[in-house]
């Protein structure tokens, strides 16, 4: 089962790496002033957070095969895991942008900074901050999100837990102490976004 945490631990930050390289571009295109950029970026938020993710491991694991598309049980929990996820990071970026005061652009814009000068030097640093909490919410989501991904066989902690309960018979300490580690695992990632907040507010607060 420590095994199993281990790859449940594992498979929640790589999916979030993969969900914040997706999520940050989507979040871009959707705060863009092109409506090429802004259309499918809003296609495809509302098409993984209106569909289950159960439903999405399912689409890439077995119903892509069929149109000659194959991914090994790992690639298809990671890239499952970081889609859904960046539809919610870009969300939470998105309105962590909106939420910089507009003076900030007409400030930098009367400076002659650059529309993407103005977001990557002014707007971004104020708005990472803002997203922290809901961002760090993502990710301890995302750990227990993990638990799905033992549907497609996948080892990490469910399907660990559910293997010695196979052979032990005890389900009930069995779940009771997957329950735990999963809840051990998230107050790890609350203390460790109580301490990005300080620190970004010290940052912020110095400047």
């Amino acid at each position: 089962m420590l095994t199993g945490a281990g790859y449940t631990l594992l498979f929640a930050v790589a999916s979030m790496i993969g969900g914040l390289a997706i999520g940050l571009p989507v979040a871009l295109m959707r705060i863009s002033p092109w409506a090429a950029l802004r259309l499918p970026s809003s296609l495809y938020v509302s098409a993984m957070r209106g569909t289950p993710l159960l439903v999405q491991i399912f689409v890439i694991y077995y119903g892509l095969p069929s149109v000659g598309i194959e991914f090994t049980p790992v690639a298809a929990g990671v890239l499952a895991l970081s889609l859904n996820s960046g539809a919610y990071l870009s969300e939470s970026l998105r309105g962590a942008i909106r939420a910089v005061s507009e003076g900030q652009w007409r400030a930098a814009f009367s400076l002659g900074l650059g529309y993407w000068q103005t977001l990557h030097h002014i707007v971004m640093p104020q708005a990472l901050r803002i997203a922290v909490p809901s961002m760090s919410n993502t990710l301890i989501s995302l750990i227990k999100d993990t638990s799905l991904v033992s549907v497609i066989a996948l080892t990490e902690l469910m399907l660990a837990t559910k293997e010695v309960i196979a052979t032990t018979f005890q389900p009930l300490p069995l779940y009771i102490a997957a329950a735990c580690i999963y809840w051990v695992l998230s107050l790890f990632f609350e203390a460790l976004q109580r301490r990005a907040e300080r620190r970004l507010n010290r940052a912020h607060m110095t400047r």
